[in-house]
């Protein structure tokens, strides 16, 4: 698969706007853990290889993207989690905006506009403009997507150490066969999502 675009990017550069930050989430469909998401400006010319949606990466390819994007000093990047139990408490939708607001907040410098992957825009003061599909058209949306990705990994490898029968570090919490088949063996960890089916229907 072909590396993203920076066509869009481009786009906001002629209108005026220096530091475009791309926003993506990671987790939303997962059983446990965190919502985990990135916002990331990359500089005017990019030369770093491989940045592509993050789920089209091999763990090992992915790691070395993510090195690449987060030791350049011209890559500025941050993330923003919202854990399981606000998730529970603000549902999913809610949790994973919450989570890019907290990312741009972050963000040093400051951007100056936004794109967000996906439909929904989350409050913001800056100018922002949705691309659905973005992980794939835009290079900053996909940098971001890869920061995220590999964060939220790093997360629920380190649950996998506390909780081993569920098997996070090879599902990351999503409602694989073998995730599904752990929570009705062992019942819901601390970190599972008490809102999300069939967790709901089971235990809560």
């Amino acid at each position: 698969m072909e590396e993203a675009d920076d066509e869009i990017e481009k786009e906001a550069f002629s209108l005026g706007y220096r530091l475009v930050a791309g926003v993506d989430e990671v987790g939303r469909g997962s059983l446990a853990g965190p919502v985990v998401a990135s916002a990331c400006i990359l500089p005017f010319v990019c030369l770093i290889e491989g940045i592509k949606d993050s789920k089209k990466l091999t763990p090992q390819r992915r790691e070395k993207v993510y090195l690449s994007l987060t030791s350049h000093p011209d890559v500025k990047w941050a993330i923003g989690i919202v854990e399981h139990q606000e998730i529970d408490d603000l549902n999913i939708l809610n949790a994973a905006l919450k989570a890019m607001s907290l990312a741009v907040e972050d963000l040093t410098p400051c951007p100056d506009f936004l794109l967000v992957d996906g439909n929904q825009k989350f409050p913001s003061k800056m100018p922002s403009q949705t691309v659905i599909g973005g992980d794939a058209l835009s290079k900053s949306i996909a940098a971001a997507s890869i920061i995220a990705k590999y964060s939220r990994d790093q997360i629920m490898m380190e649950h996998h150490l506390k909780w081993p029968e569920y098997g996070f570090i090879r599902h990351k919490g999503y409602a694989t066969r073998e995730h599904v088949r752990a929570i009705r063996e062992y019942g819901i960890s601390p970190i599972h999502r008490r809102s999300f089916e069939p967790i709901k229907s089971l235990f809560c």
